[in-house]
């Protein structure tokens, strides 16, 4: 517990330090392993100083500036402030990065299907197999050794029995994981939330490929002519003008030799489809 001169101090410093960096996080610790928070304190030493204390203390430090005061409405159960000259994207790449894979707990609601494939383990036969037979899992001893024979799954959603968690952690299966992300952050004078922070480079590349093809596609149906549709369109054109001679019987270059092709095939007795068929086929 700490006195209130400490308290006093604790405040004092923060804001000293606050108001010399460009960005000011907030992130949420609730269920955070403590070495899933030293490790990002580590990766990120030199470049990110980690504030933690009471959430009182804390939104003392934030309303203690102007800019960040907006911030300590963002502070809720155990959290932290972050100071740092990163920006706030590449802050919240740099936290995400840190992954911890931990072991499922019973009652846990499923995060994706959780599959325990058939496989031959390094269990010893005895009290372990006993525990995967009670988790549903088709467990059989073959020359000595525990070999799960068919596959198990557990869906998504579906909540992880007290036994399947025993089962999962004997064999390793480690389906759960734990990272850090800003909750909000502070920088240029903007506050970044959650959602903001969640763009990645990738989401934008995907964003901007879905956009390019739509744009195409339309630009291709209304025949707009550019860079990118000049190849289709006149590829298009030239395929409904054969289609279009083939139709009409015109003896031109290019399609005579297709009524040469058609004629042969009819005096086959081969049914053919029309040409302006052929063509709408072609053209989507």
């Amino acid at each position: 517990m700490l006195t209130k001169s400490e308290k006093q101090r604790f405040v004092k410093d923060g804001m000293a330090a606050l108001r010399s960096c460009k960005s000011v996080a907030i992130i949420q610790l609730d269920g955070t392993p403590d070495r899933l928070l030293q490790l990002s304190k580590n990766r990120l030493r030199g470049e990110a100083q980690f504030i933690l204390g009471r959430k009182s203390l804390l939104g003392r430090i934030l309303e203690g500036n102007s800019s960040t005061k907006e911030l300590s409405k963002c502070l809720g159960g155990t959290c932290a402030i972050v100071l740092t000259d990163i920006g706030p994207f590449e802050l919240a790449a740099r936290l995400r990065e840190n992954v911890l894979k931990l072991s499922a707990k019973p009652n846990q609601a499923a995060p994706v299907d959780i599959t325990i494939p058939s496989q031959e383990t390094t269990l010893q036969p005895g009290q372990a197999v006993t525990e995967l037979k009670q988790a549903g899992i088709d467990v059989q001893i073959q020359k000595g050794k525990v070999v799960i024979a068919k596959d198990k799954t557990i869906k998504q959603g579906e909540v992880v029995t007290t036994g399947m968690a025993k089962a999962l952690h004997s064999l390793n299966i480690t389906p759960f994981t734990a990272k850090i992300e800003p909750y909000a952050v502070f920088y240029g004078g903007m506050v970044f939330n959650s959602r903001a922070l969640s763009i990645t480079s990738e989401s934008v590349a995907a964003d901007i490929a879905r956009a390019f093809a739509s744009a195409l596609r339309l630009s291709f149906e209304s025949n707009i002519v550019n860079q990118y549709t000049i190849s289709s369109i006149v590829e298009k054109a030239y395929m409904n003008a054969v289609c279009l001679g083939v139709q009409q019987k015109l003896y031109d270059r290019g399609i005579i030799e297709k009524l040469i092709e058609r004629a042969v095939l009819e005096a086959k007795g081969v049914p053919i489809a029309p040409a302006a068929d052929s063509a709408e086929g072609k053209e989507q």
